[in-house]
Order: structure tokens, then sequence, then C-alpha cells
């Protein structure tokens, strides 16, 4: 990371608003409840995924809302001290942590955070929501990709950053988009459609539709209006709330803590990308393959963008790999991990845990969650 992109230019045209929850099952035993991928540095970088998101959007930004839950709240303001001791960050860059009191999935986070900055820098501002636990390659390139989304976003539109695939996967949900221009770089979405099987995701690429990396850029009174419309009840819960907040009286926070939990469990996708894309009021700005964009989702990803094939934790382990091209293997201490014909295998052995599989098998990590969790055995997870 270069210091130099740590200051926010004068003239910043983003509100980053960056939901940094969940915990990232399908890269257990790595990530867990108690620290999620996005608080690890999962690719050797010296910052977490978090810290990465960060940096890569403060050139552009007037200001950054982490959204995360109070489990790890302290962890994400210590990040953030972090850089900014390090010079790394501009102290002069308004980053701010909202402590959401429970999970309620991305639009009750990215609404509160988007009324929040609403009410700071008045409700022409432009907002984009960013994941907390994405990698990108080329982050000047992406950063242009999101300059251009804004140019959509002030037009009114919903605008959302598509992936120009590089493969037919299942991993991700698709866009199409039609052939109108209505803002440079930035086309109308005709549809959103969800992980598909392999054959329809070879027809998606086929048929030049673009990955969904939920990703989106858009004015927040476009947010507020549209929930307004769609979801009055939710709208106007996130208003109170944006009034209430950073209350300290203990009433003020039982309230806010009662409205929140009743609050839709809701994603921005189904709330609000899907049917404004139905009305016309969706656009799609596409980043193309050299942004190397990933979603650091599962092992088989991971592995990617480990070329080595080991991550070392700790006093380092010592992989060793023979005839076994694409494996990958992490391990915490210093043992020898051998992996002998195994194309493909991932290998992760942390203390209390150790994870065989395959990269082919890599999205059914989580079902190891899932099953600890019913036998009880939270403590692993």
């Amino acid at each position: 990371m270069q210091s130099g992109q740590s200051q926010a230019s004068a003239d910043a045209a983003l509100h980053s608003i960056i939901p940094a929850g969940g915990a990232g099952t399908r890269l257990w035993p790595l990530s867990r409840q108690g620290a999620p991928k996005f608080l690890l540095d999962l690719l050797g970088q010296g910052v977490s995924l978090l810290e990465a998101t960060i940096l890569r959007l403060a050139p552009i930004s007037a200001s950054v809302t982490i959204v995360t839950g109070p489990a790890h709240t302290e962890a994400v303001e210590g990040q953030i001290r972090r850089l900014k001791d390090a010079g790394l960050l501009s102290s002069d860059l308004d980053v701010s942590v909202v402590t959401e009191p429970s999970g309620r999935d991305s639009m009750p986070a990215i609404g509160l955070a988007t009324a929040l900055v609403a009410q700071k820098y008045g409700t022409d501002a432009i907002v984009g929501s960013f994941a907390a636990d994405h990698s990108i390659g080329d982050e000047d390139a992406f950063r242009s990709v999101v300059l251009d989304a804004v140019l959509a976003a002030r037009r009114g539109y919903i605008t959302t950053i598509g992936i120009e695939p590089t493969s037919p996967s299942t991993a991700f949900g698709y866009i199409e988009a039609t052939d109108q221009i209505v803002a440079p770089g930035a086309q109308l979405v005709s549809k959103f459609v969800e992980k598909p099987p392999r054959s329809v995701a070879e027809q998606y690429v086929a048929s030049g539709y673009l990955w969904n990396a939920g990703m989106f850029v858009m004015g927040a009174d476009t947010v507020l209006d549209h929930l307004g419309r769609l979801h009055p009840r939710m709208a106007t819960t996130l208003g109170t709330l944006a009034s209430l907040w950073g209350g300290v009286d203990a009433e003020v926070a039982s309230q806010i803590d009662m409205a929140w939990n009743d609050l839709p469990r809701i994603a921005i996708d189904h709330a609000l990308a899907e049917p404004v894309a139905e009305d016309g009021g969706v656009a799609v700005v596409a980043a193309p393959p050299a942004v190397a964009w990933s979603d650091v989702g599962d092992f088989a990803a991971l592995a990617d963008m480990r070329r080595d094939g080991a991550l070392r934790r700790g006093t380092g382990a010592i992989p060793v790999l023979i005839d076994s091209d694409g494996a990958f293997v992490s391990g915490h201490s210093d043992r020898v991990i051998a992996v002998v014909g195994i194309e493909g295998a991932v290998v992760v052995d942390c203390e209390d845990a150790l994870l065989v599989t395959t990269r082919e098998q890599a999205q059914r990590v989580k079902e190891v969650v899932d099953t600890l969790h019913s036998r009880g055995n939270e403590r692993f997870t």
C-alpha cells in the first residue's frame, strides 16, 4: 500500500460505506465469528482486507463509514488507528464506525449509514457501498470505474459495478445490461439473476452478462426516496434511528436497540436493486478483468491469489507440494505440511482445527460450520 494514496482528494466525490459483517464461513477455520475474514491479512499484504478496502477508497472519499457488529467494533477501531498511526491514512479524512446492535443483512446497515451521511453532509451526497472483504488488483483502474459510477448516480440511478466474467462461475449472481447508455461508461440494467447452475452460467457469459459484485453507488436522496416508496416502515425507522444515533442516554440506547431489531433482514439487492431495475432505475458500470476483482470467497479463490500455494502464519509452516498442482496449504506452526500427488488439495491447519478438502469442493466448507452449530460445538466456529 502506498501512503500517497491515503490522502482524500480535496474534491472527493464519494461518501464510502463499508458493511463489515459475516463470519466468512467458506474460509473456516481461518475465518471465524470472533475473527472474520475482513479482519485478517489473508493475502500477505501487511494489512487486513478491511484495511485494504479503506485505503483503496480513501483517495476518492470525502468520508468513510464502517458498519459492524458489537463483537468487532473494538478491532475495527483498532485497525483504523493503526492505519493513521502508520501514516497510511490521513488524519483529516472523516472515518467513523457505526455499531449495529445486531445483524439485519445489508439493507438496514447501508440504509442507516446513508441516513447518517445525509444528516451530516446533505441529501445530495453520493454514497457508495463496498464490501469489507474483497480484493482488487489494479486499484487505480478500480477507482476510475467507481468515479464513472458516481456520474451515473448523479443522474439519479442506483449504479452497480459489474465485473466482466473470466469464467462461467456458479459462485456469483449475474447482471444483464441493455444497450442503452445512461451516463459515460454506464448502461441501463435489465435485471439481476441469482447464482445459476453451470450450464446457465455458460449461457450468461456468452451473452455478455456481468458478475454481480454487490457494489452500489447512488445518491443519498435516491436511496431514501426508493426506501420510502418500497419499504416505508423501514425508511421511517431508519430516519428515526439516524436522529437518535450517538446518544449516550440509556433510555435512548434502549429505543435504538428495539427499533433496530424490529427491522427486517433483507439484502440491498432484494430491497432496492431488483425492484428498481424493473422500473428502469438501475445502471451498471463494467469493471474489466484487468481490475482483478475477487470476493476472496473460498479457498479456491484464495489459492488463485496466493501463487506460492501457501499461507504461512505464526512461526511459519513449511509446505512441501509434490505433483500437487493448484494445491493450497495454510499452517499456524513450524511443522511440515506435505501434499503428494493431490491436485487442487486444500489443507488448513489451525491450533484447534484441521481442514482437508479440494478446490473443487471449496464452496462446501460452510457445511462444516453448519454441522458444528447443529452439534453444539459453536466454540470452534
